[in-house]
């Protein structure tokens, strides 16, 4: 053996360690966006919407096969996610159906794995976790509401990716009408219009307003049902010879939909009218602000 072979080894084996730990440090639920490396990827500019009041929502850096794929604030007291934020994929918007549901571990237990976990097999190990979070059990008898995705599985081209939008932390309840009808048909123009005239990164927010309405179960409020959905991109880089009628609608724009059977057409608008839309619904801040400087680039 050659002399520093073991002490070589023994540096490898600590830099993997070390990496390891750093993994762990970087997904699962965090205490702030801005200092998980890992989870900055999502973000335009590596920040999260401001204008949250603080330590009301949990922030998760979902994880996936050990790999940070988007990042949620998630209102463990309601069991939805506020706003899940990611990296739009170029995508041929089809939708993958045979990945299991998941739920985040470390809600229940910061001693937990990163990793989102499939749903146990016994519905009575639900209870371990289900104070901290939606379960199976309330979506099971409520055929007017559809499991709508934030971060949805036609947004992403990987996989991987795709699968780590089955986690129902990043699911709210959706009216049938509107998740199968404006819904859809939003998230399929977005899907098409990022795809032709993006040219570099796109992000995207995509959230809810609270209304009151839940999902109750065993004579238990369990789920809060969205008043309004609403989400908006930002991408610097697109196609300067796109029609007008695309054009104006980079670098940044804006829709939101009554979650509802009728009214629930999606109403697009720029970033500042969505925003103040927003502000006159939630429980926010005067500086709420979706996208770090409004999306502008910094080049």
């Amino acid at each position: 053996m050659e002399p520093g072979s073991v002490s070589g080894a023994a540096a490898l084996l600590l830099a993997a360690l070390s990496c390891v730990f750093l993994q762990g440090v970087r997904a699962g639920v965090v205490g702030d966006f801005n200092h998980a490396e890992r989870c900055k990827d999502s973000l335009f500019m590596g920040t999260p919407p401001r204008g949250y009041f603080p330590n009301a929502f949990k922030k998760i850096c979902q994880s996936y096969e050990d790999q940070p794929r988007y990042v949620t604030l998630y209102d463990a007291r309601r069991h939805i996610p506020i706003y899940s934020a990611y990296v739009f994929k170029k995508s041929d918007g089809e939708k993958k159906v045979d990945f299991p549901w998941m739920f985040e571990p470390q809600l229940a237990s910061d001693k937990s794995s990163s990793n989102m976990e499939p749903f146990p097999q016994s519905s009575g190990m639900h209870m371990n976790f289900e104070d901290t979070q939606a379960v199976l059990e309330d979506f099971a008898d409520v055929v007017q509401y559809e499991r709508g995705q934030l971060n949805p599985d036609e947004h992403q081209a990987d996989p991987l990716d795709k699968a780590s939008t089955y986690t129902l932390t990043n699911v709210v309840p959706q009216i049938r009408e509107f998740n199968l009808g404006p819904w859809a048909e939003h998230k399929d123009l977005i899907r098409r219009r990022l795809n032709n005239y993006c040219r570099g990164k796109a992000f995207v927010v995509t959230g809810v307003t609270t209304s009151g309405h839940t999902i109750r179960r065993n004579n238990l409020e369990r789920v809060a049902v969205p008043e309004y959905m609403w989400t908006a991109y930002c991408c610097t880089e697109f196609d300067q010879n796109a029609p007008y009628f695309v054009r104006y609608k980079f670098p940044v724009f804006g829709a939101y939909g009554l979650n509802d059977r009728v009214n629930n057409h999606m109403v697009e608008v720029p970033l500042k009218n969505l925003e103040k839309f927003l502000k006159s619904r939630m429980d926010v801040d005067k500086n709420f602000q979706i996208f770090y400087n409004d999306c502008a680039s910094e080049t």
